[in-house]
């Protein structure tokens, strides 16, 4: 490994590596003691073309969370194609970090096709997780996945906070049916204004219109 003294330095120099397409030079940085320097390592190490499916597996199962965070990311980034099909990264729905947890539903969503048991465990969290920025990351990889096993977890979403009832609304871009149909309804008329504007963005032109005489709940923020 480079002698640099601080973890600084070190990050600089791997991706200073990284850009020149020094793999060789990256991978020395792979054991380093500091987390940064190792997640930064994983990404000179893709932008240098020299990421194996053992180097992102290493950073999946990495006992810092910003390593597996800059795995998620980067299987994302790949769209779980080339190094990153055979990684599995559902693991990392359950990270004890809620951080991890929301890079890691990402990632899932950007798959193609969904990782085996992905939809399951998305749509618990899009349901049940306490970190309502987890909540909105699982709706969005369900909106991206389109799977029909979806569809119940994010209509349920459209009744959450408005920041994921938002994300909600968008997911169901890809699902037809009468629950669909009653969902955008509702949503024409949230009492949120953005709710209403993704509704009114997605329903098409007229949309609003015909929403006008439906009674508005209050409480939300208008434009400016």
């Amino acid at each position: 490994m480079p002698t640099v003294a601080d973890a600084t330095g070190r990050r600089r120099a791997v991706a200073i590596a990284g850009h020149r397409g020094q793999g060789d030079v990256v991978r020395t940085f792979l054991d380093d003691p500091d987390g940064a320097v190792r997640a930064t390592a994983l990404g000179a190490l893709q932008r240098a073309g020299a990421l194996s499916a053992e180097d992102l597996r290493a950073g999946v199962a990495d006992a810092d969370p910003r390593v597996r965070i800059r795995a998620a990311e980067l299987v994302a980034e790949l769209r779980g194609g080339t190094v990153a099909a055979a990684v599995a990264i559902v693991g990392l729905l359950d990270d004890p970090d809620p951080v991890v947890v929301e890079a890691a539903a990402w990632a899932a969503g950007e798959r193609d096709p969904a990782e085996p048991g992905a939809v399951a465990r998305l749509a618990v969290l899009a349901t049940e997780a306490d970190d309502a920025l987890v909540r909105e990351s699982a709706v969005a990889a369900l909106g991206s996945l389109g799977d029909p096993a979806a569809l119940p977890a994010i209509l349920a979403a459209t009744t959450d906070k408005a920041t994921v009832r938002r994300r909600a609304v968008i997911a169901l871009a890809p699902f037809e049916g009468d629950e669909v149909d009653a969902a955008f309804e509702r949503a024409l008329t949230d009492r949120d204004w953005q709710v209403r504007q993704v509704a009114e963005d997605l329903a098409g032109p007229g949309a609003a219109e015909d929403a006008d005489d439906a009674p508005d709940e209050g409480g939300g923020e208008a434009p400016h």
